[in-house]
């Protein structure tokens, strides 16, 4: 299978579950601003949407958008026990996790990206996601992984996500669990795998 990515983005998420998993990729970094593969192929011709992370599967089958994405990956090997089984609360409870960081985190993070956000909308996002944050902070306090002792797809995007704060300087010392987290994840053997592959340093301290 190749999955497009480009290094750092959410791409990375699905690349970590994948390392978690023991499932090989073939990686092909995307330019997201010039929407071409590092041969030069056309990006959009390969996912319309123009954006990572983009799944090709074995029969030339394209997947899209990361939370699929990572359920798909994490369900060819069930034993890794990245996502619950199919039909048990424990998965639902997984979805509702992917779907909070996918809407109420990723999302807040886009336009402080973005060099001509104004000001007012940059610290408007920036206490927006602090809110948010305060949610993940209260359940990471109580277990180390968002779904209790054990490490799953939704993990892997949160540490994706949250490894922005520093980049856009956004402040998360207000809390201890995430940041706590971050450190926890970041010294899982596959994240350092996947750091090193995509030419990332290991630094995941979210503070600013």
């Amino acid at each position: 299978m190749k999955l497009y990515y480009s290094p750092g983005a959410c791409s990375l998420s699905p690349h970590i579950v994948a390392q978690e998993a023991g499932i090989a990729l073939q990686l092909v970094k995307v330019d997201t601003k010039t929407k071409r593969t590092e041969s030069g192929a056309d990006f959009l011709a390969i996912n319309p949407k123009g954006y990572v992370p983009t799944l090709e599967l074995d029969d030339g089958e394209v997947l899209t958008e990361g939370p699929a994405i990572v359920q798909y990956l994490a369900d060819l090997k069930p034993a890794s026990g990245l996502a619950p089984a199919n039909g048990t609360l424990a998965r639902y409870r997984l979805q509702e996790m992917l779907g909070y960081i996918n809407s109420e985190l990723h999302k807040s993070y886009s336009p402080l990206f973005k060099p001509d956000t104004p000001e007012a909308t940059r610290q408007e996002r920036k206490e927006y996601l602090r809110k948010r944050y305060a949610v993940i902070d209260a359940v990471l306090a109580k277990q180390p992984w968002l779904l209790g002792d054990r490490f799953t797809a939704a993990d892997a995007y949160l540490f994706t996500v949250t490894n922005w704060a520093r980049h856009v300087d956004l402040d998360l010392s207000d809390f201890p669990a995430v940041l706590a987290f971050q450190k926890r994840a970041a010294e899982r053997p596959a994240v350092q795998a996947v750091m090193d592959a995509e030419g990332l340093a290991r630094r995941a301290t979210a503070a600013a």
